[in-house]
Formats: structure tokens, sequence, C-alpha cells
């Protein structure tokens, strides 16, 4: 895998997991496998993140591990450390968008906006995270901007559940998309829900 282009064709659904127990990762990433998802986006929104994504790295290595939510250059480099295949932003600053390119990691830039997704086409960039991809306009948005981007894909993330998933994926812009609800059981450590749910998304 050494393209954004790449990380879209993994599964139809990417999910992005929030982890506030480290001892939670492993289990959490076996139970996606399992149900046949091979990718995950584990968010660097808590302090128990970069440890969840050294115990997957190393523990489960058949699963595609990422870091989500990079929002600056030194978190691109401590995701790299920890042994993150790719990096997701949810925005696109210069600074993360240069530090991401050093890592040597591919990566999906976060863009809500025609303007930012144009200035990431015109660094090279032709897979992009649409985010968050409800409150920017869905569907719509996204279909209405196939015309004049037709070289640019898409991850949209963010408000999107099982029901409307379908509605994303049939656009063809949209190589895949990131969802949370696949790990809302991990409230409760319900791993075989979760395995379920990962099952229900790996065939959409």
């Amino acid at each position: 895998m050494t393209t954004g282009q790449d990380l879209l064709e993994l599964s139809p659904v990417m999910p992005v997991v929030v982890i506030d127990d480290a001892d939670d990762a492993v289990p959490t990433a076996r139970a996606l496998l399992a149900g046949g998802i091979g990718v995950i986006e584990l968010t660097l929104r808590t302090p128990a993140a970069l440890s969840a994504i050294e115990r997957v790295a190393a523990e489960v290595p058949d699963i595609v591990i990422g870091a989500g939510t990079v929002t600056s250059p030194d978190q691109a480099k401590q995701a790299a450390d920890a042994g993150a295949k790719f990096l997701v932003t949810p925005g696109c600053t210069d600074a993360v968008v240069d530090a991401c390119f050093d890592s040597g990691l591919p990566f999906l830039p976060g863009a809500s906006t025609v303007s930012e997704a144009m200035r990431l086409a015109e660094r090279g960039l032709s897979a992009l995270k649409f985010f968050p991809a409800e409150a920017s306009g869905g569907v719509a948005y996204l279909k209405s901007i196939a015309g004049p981007l037709p070289s640019l894909k898409f991850c949209p993330t963010g408000g999107i559940t099982v029901a409307s998933a379908p509605s994303y994926l049939a656009l063809p812009n949209v190589g895949c998309i990131g969802g949370s609800w696949l790990t809302s059981p991990l409230a409760t450590r319900d791993f075989a829900k979760i395995e379920k749910l990962a099952a229900e998304a790996a065939k959409l």
C-alpha cells in the first residue's frame, strides 16, 4: 500500500475508532478483522491513542492500522513512530500536509470545500477525506463536485450511519466511507457485537 488511492480500496467502510483504554485496542482490531474489515483508523483524540496504535501494529499485523485526527506535525511523526501505516487529517494546513509527506506514509488529508480540495490536488493528492461529511452537505455536495473535480476521490467521514452509507458508496467519487458506528459497542466492551457490525459493513 503506497498511496492514498490504495487506502480507499481496502474496505467499503473504514472504522473510525476512539480508544480510551489501550487494553481495548487489540481485541477491537481482532473483532473488526474477524468481521472482514482489514483497516482501522485509530484517532489521536485520547492519551491512550499512540499506545493503542503500537499494540495493534505489533499484535494484529493483518489489519492495516492508521492514525486519524492528525492535527499537528508532531502528531504525524509520533503516529509514524508508533507503527501507523497511514495518516488521516481532519483539515489541510500546509504544516500538517508537509509533515504527512515527510512521514513517507500514505495519507488522506481532510477537505470540506472545493478550494481545499483543489489546493490538495495541486500538491499531487487525489484521495482525500471529506469531513465533516453530513454537516458539509453530504451526498448532495459530493455529487455536485464530481463534475468539476473528476480526478478526486473521497472518503467521507462524519455523521454517516449504516443507513446512509449505501447512498455515499454509490457515488463515483467515493472510494470508501469512514464510520464510527462499527465500534459503538466499545462502551460495554462487546467485541462480539463489533465483529457483527463489521461483518455487515464489509458487505456494503
